[in-house]
């Protein structure tokens, strides 16, 4: 009868897909720098204050031991 041909056409635009899949990653890539951030402030910070209880307890001590 009718000699009819279907087309099939894609309408996704590789070029864009690609800056979409970059601009994915560096989102990605940049959340796991954040969080390597903070994951470095809170163990630095623990430190600090571990360090600083230490130091006053340290001068307490030491304080103990004065004649006055």
């Amino acid at each position: 009868m009718f000699d009819r041909q279907d087309y099939v056409y894609q309408s996704s635009d590789p070029k864009g897909d690609e800056g979409f899949g970059k601009a994915f990653a560096i989102a990605i890539c940049f959340v796991f720098f954040l969080g390597a951030l903070q994951v470095a402030y809170e163990t630095v910070s623990g430190w600090y204050q571990n360090f600083m209880q230490w130091g006053s307890e340290l001068l307490a001590f030491l304080s103990g031991f004065w004649p006055f």
